[in-house]
């Protein structure tokens, strides 16, 4: 089971945003909508290409609403999301494997302000991978972090 992430753009309520429209509405309908982090929407699908296609589906709202959309593959990682776009490739074979582990967007991870909230992802880094271990999270105090593979192109390289 592969997992959708979207993250919400400051500026907007992603749930609603989403929720709120018809077509994205009918997209999400068959899936159970869960918010690992604060304005952000998860959902479970049945293989990354089925992910692929979620995110290509609400292409006209991620656009608008969203920061990132990502996606955690368990054959690929039990922990590292795939941004889209590096999903997208892997998918369509289009990625050299020592490539789809070596570029990274690390989140920082906020715990709630009241218990009642989810934690919040914050500024992120892109770091490079250059061995087993990834440089450490410095932007701000964090106890966790959120890893994300980036494509070449999304990194800058």
């Amino acid at each position: 089971m592969a997992r959708v992430c979207l993250v919400g753009s400051e500026d907007c309520n992603l749930r609603y945003e989403l929720l709120s429209r018809e077509t994205a509405r009918e997209a999400l309908a068959t899936y159970d909508i869960r918010e690992p982090f604060a304005n952000t929407l998860a959902v479970e699908t049945v293989s990354l290409g089925a992910a692929v296609a979620l995110c290509n589906d609400l292409n006209w709202y991620l656009v608008r609403f969203t920061d990132a959309a990502m996606v955690l593959e368990p054959s690929v990682s039990e922990t590292e999301w795939l941004s889209r776009s590096l999903a997208t490739a892997m998918r369509d074979d289009a990625v050299d494997e020592d490539e789809r582990d070596r570029f990274l967007k690390v989140y920082g991870v906020e715990p709630p302000e009241d218990d009642d909230a989810e934690p919040r992802l914050v500024e992120p880094m892109l770091v490079t991978r250059t061995g087993d271990s990834i440089p450490e999270y410095d932007l701000r105090a964090v106890d966790e972090t959120v890893v994300v593979r980036v494509s070449r192109d999304e990194f800058g390289a």
